[in-house]
C-alpha cells in the first residue's frame, strides 16, 4: 500500500482546482463572446442597410427605447430594420467600445459607450444597452436601448 503524503495531496487538490478555473474561464469568454457575435452581426446588418441582415440576430417581435433630447423614441425592430435599410449614399457604422458583458444561463446584458458614424463623421455617441436571449443554443437580441446624443465631445 502506497501512502501519498499530505503535501502531495495539496498539491493534486490545487492543481485539480486550477485547473476547473481555467476551464471555467475559457468557458465563459466563450460566451462572452457568443453573445458579442449578436451584436456585431447587428452592426454588420446595419452597415449594408441589409434588413434580413440586421433582423437575423434579433428576436422577432422586439423593441427599441432610443432617448433622443431627453424623451424616449420607441421603435419595433421590424420599423428599425425597414429604416436603416432604406437605400443612401451614406456609409453607415456604429462602434462600440469597452463593452461590459455579464451572462446568467440563458439572459445576457451588453452595455457598451457607442458613436454612431456616418461618412466617416460622429453623428452621434451615447450608451447603447442590449438584452439578450438564448434560446436554441442561439443569442438573439430581445430589446436595445441607447442614450444617443450629439454632443459627443463632451465625453
Amino acid at each position: 500500500m502506497k501512502i501519498v503524503s499530505t503535501s502531495g495531496v495539496a498539491l493534486l487538490l490545487a492543481s485539480a482546482m486550477v485547473a476547473g478555473l481555467l476551464i471555467s474561464s475559457h468557458a465563459a469568454t466563450t460566451e462572452k463572446q457568443a453573445v458579442m457575435a449578436a451584436v456585431m452581426e447587428l452592426f454588420d446588418g446595419m452597415s449594408k442597410r441589409d434588413a434580413e441582415l440586421i433582423k437575423k440576430p434579433l428576436l422577432s417581435g422586439g423593441s427599441m427605447v432610443l432617448m433622443r433630447e431627453g424623451k424616449p423614441v420607441q421603435i419595433t425592430f421590424q420599423e428599425f430594420a425597414e429604416r436603416v435599410s432604406k437605400p443612401g449614399t451614406t456609409h453607415i457604422e456604429e462602434r462600440i467600445h469597452d463593452p461590459l458583458v455579464r451572462i446568467d444561463h440563458d439572459l445576457a446584458v451588453v452595455w457598451a459607450p457607442f458613436e454612431f458614424v456616418e461618412d466617416g463623421k460622429v453623428d452621434h455617441c451615447g450608451t447603447d444597452l442590449f438584452n439578450l436571449i438564448r434560446t436554441s443554443g442561439k443569442w438573439l437580441i430581445a430589446s436595445i436601448a441607447d442614450t444617443g446624443r450629439k454632443n459627443c465631445s463632451a465625453r
